[in-house]
């Protein structure tokens, strides 16, 4: 019996491998941003140096110790395990460059996985995978949408808040909303630990000046009529989040105007949006992502991000950030060990870099992050992580959306 279970479990992996795209190291790039917009959202603040710490009372220095000495046994145990299944962004930067940090800290593989176009694909398998009592991951980074509506009904998370015995990841001090920060009811599950702006409009200046554009009126001018580009607003993801939040603030005939009347060009895929920026077939971009404007501003091309607009001044969003460990995960330490030095200053420099996002952490400076994507004190954004907007809105919003772009 058990060697029919091990076959099971070799084979299920397999088809798990080859769901995300992986015949053993290669890996499916695509991209996969979640969730939508909503509730007003805490500010991080931009960084700056870390302050050395105060002398602690005795009971407080004898908390450190303990806690240092829970580390240190759990990091001792996840050694004995020795290896850790991480599925994460489609990042090839992280994938190539994240294992080797984690293995030069902890003495641990890591075998990095990417997400595939459709984050919920894996959800799935995986949920697939707890019903049969089995386990192939150990720890999965992505977004709000499946892991909201799908992970959380069927209960595929292990707890991630008493895995967290690192002083250094429970240092709230350090954490720039002031807590460990956690997404779900119990506040226990998908820690989120990246958080920044998006929803900017980006121009090739060849092509538009961004002094033409000074609010979100501006783009219904007849004047830019077939020049604005944004992602498909009836699919998960980014084009949603962006066109919801839209349609949130201004209303519906205001994002029919924009992406009907106004002929919006929806791209295939990330490529072919870069290309009608960069060529001027579209110089308006509504919404694009941080390292396609940087690749392109790296290649020579005039691109400008325009300054917020103080109504409707942007989005803040994990993007890829929210980290759930499995419950069948097959190496539990591991799994435990990453969960808190992903938050801890080290880990969180090191993904931040990787993949060009600000830090949730204070004694960060964010020098690797385009500045526009950092949120700024007390501006009003709204939240594309809120629990209860990524598990209502998209099923009230989708099919209105849908209708409309059906008219062009």
């Amino acid at each position: 019996m058990a060697d029919e279970r091990t076959a099971f479990s070799k084979l299920h992996r397999r088809r798990f491998l080859a769901l995300m795209g992986l015949g053993g190291s290669a890996a499916l790039l695509g991209a996969c941003q979640p969730a939508p917009a909503a509730q007003p959202a805490p500010a991080a603040p931009s960084g700056g140096a870390a302050a050395k710490p105060a002398a602690a009372p005795p009971t407080a220095a004898a908390s450190a110790t303990e806690g240092d000495k829970a580390w240190q046994d759990l990091i001792a145990a996840a050694r004995q395990e020795g290896k850790l299944v991480l599925v994460g962004p489609p990042n090839p930067d992280l994938r190539a460059n994240l294992p080797l940090r984690f293995k030069e800290r902890f003495g641990i593989e890591m075998e990095y996985l990417s997400l595939p176009p459709n984050q919920t694909e894996v959800i799935n398998r995986l949920v697939s995978e707890k019903d049969a009592g089995i386990g192939t991951v150990d720890v999965l980074i992505g977004g709000a949408q499946s892991m909201f509506t799908v992970a959380y009904p069927a209960q595929i998370m292990a707890p991630v808040r008493p895995a967290l015995v690192a002083p250094e990841a429970l240092d709230t001090s350090k954490w720039t909303v002031g807590k460990v920060w956690f997404k779900d009811p119990e506040d226990t599950y998908f820690m989120q630990m990246t958080n920044f702006v998006v929803g900017q409009l980006a121009v090739n200046a060849d092509f538009v000046k961004p002094a033409e554009l000074t609010n979100w009126q501006d783009l219904l001018d007849p004047k830019f009529t077939g020049k604005i580009s944004a992602w498909d607003p009836t699919l998960p993801g980014t084009g949603w989040n962006t066109a919801n939040w839209l349609r949130t603030t201004f209303g519906d005939d205001y994002l029919k105007r924009l992406y009907v009347d106004q002929k919006a060009g929806v791209p295939a895929d990330a490529r072919q949006w870069a290309d009608w920026l960069a060529r001027g077939n579209y110089p308006i971009a509504v919404g694009p992502g941080s390292r396609d404007i940087e690749a392109l501003k790296q290649d020579g091309f005039h691109l400008e991000v325009i300054p917020p607009f103080a109504e409707a001044p942007g989005i803040v969003t994990g993007g890829y950030g929210l980290v759930m460990m499995l419950r069948n995960a097959p190496s539990p330490n591991a799994a435990k060990v990453f969960a808190n030095w992903i938050v801890m200053r080290e880990g969180q420099e090191a993904w931040g870099r990787l993949d060009q996002v600000p830090s949730i952490r204070t004694d960060l400076d964010n020098s690797w992050a385009p500045s526009y994507t950092i949120p700024k004190p007390g501006v009003n954004y709204f939240d594309s992580y809120d629990w209860n907007y990524v598990n209502t809105a998209f099923g009230e919003s989708i099919p209105k959306i849908r209708q409309m772009m059906a008219l062009r």
